[in-house]
């Protein structure tokens, strides 16, 4: 027809090419707070890398923006044996506009085509399991199984004088940057357990490390409590079991 033709715009694929592009020319920065303070709580792409080869894809949406995420990924990889926090950067890329296209999966597509990003699929960044999931077989090739959490680090608490082990360990729950989880009351209650209310830990001098603390407050409690290293994670319950993969740190 004469002054007329038909073109199908192909908006994913031409994205998905601008976002490879972009990301080409992003120099990477460490994933250290002091380098997320000027990023937007925005909707967006970004990459980790690990020793400058990509390991992680990821995207955000406005209310849980690229800022909070890179902070949540850059407490993730503090206290990890065998890794050093300083090894991994950041690229993060700001879209105002998304398609009905799945970004994150055309990037780790395209990423993982040589060789599959590693930290995807992982359970990198995931959130906590829960109690049921802690019997739960520990993938070799996890983020958890490989870089295990380091409980022999300094951790710097401040309890006041008499502080029980359940306000200790509250305080060491909110001053890590991996999971520790301890029994609560039960009954759909999210109060410590009775026991841990009425003990009171003798703790060792500063510095002292996440073990060091666990230990002072297992050892306050009646028989029958044990606080186990589960790799990703410390949990403490009314308990004595032995995990496949876990260590058991100290039992009372």
């Amino acid at each position: 027809m004469t002054g007329y033709v038909e073109c199908e715009f192909d908006l994913p694929d031409a994205l998905l090419t601008s976002l490879v592009d972009v990301f080409s020319r992003v120099v990477a920065a460490p994933l250290l707070q002091e380098n997320l303070t000027g990023i937007p709580e925005a909707q967006g792409v970004y990459q980790l890398l690990l020793k400058g080869v990509p390991v992680y894809i990821g995207k955000t949406d406005a209310d849980a923006g690229l800022r909070r995420r890179l902070e949540r990924h850059a407490r993730t990889i503090q206290h990890r044996r065998n890794l050093d926090p300083t090894d991994v950067t950041f690229k993060a890329v700001r879209v105002f506009v998304f398609t009905a296209m799945d970004l994150e999966a055309q990037l780790i597509r395209h990423y993982g085509a040589t060789a599959p990003l590693a930290w995807n699929n992982s359970g990198f960044g995931s959130n906590d399991p829960g109690r049921r999931r802690d019997h739960t077989f520990q993938r070799p090739e996890g983020y958890d199984a490989l870089y295990p959490v380091n409980i022999d680090l300094h951790v710097v608490i401040a309890p006041p004088a008499g502080a029980s082990t359940a306000v200790v360990l509250t305080l060491l729950k909110t001053s890590l940057p991996y999971l520790l989880r301890f029994e609560n009351a039960g009954g759909g209650s999210k109060q410590p357990h009775p026991e841990l209310v009425a003990a009171t830990p003798a703790l060792p001098p500063d510095p002292r490390s996440a073990r060091q603390i666990i230990e002072a407050a297992v050892g306050s409690l009646p028989p029958g409590w044990q606080a186990t290293d589960l790799g990703g994670r410390v949990i403490i319950y009314r308990e004595k079991f032995d995990y496949a993969f876990g260590t058991v740190i100290q039992r009372s």
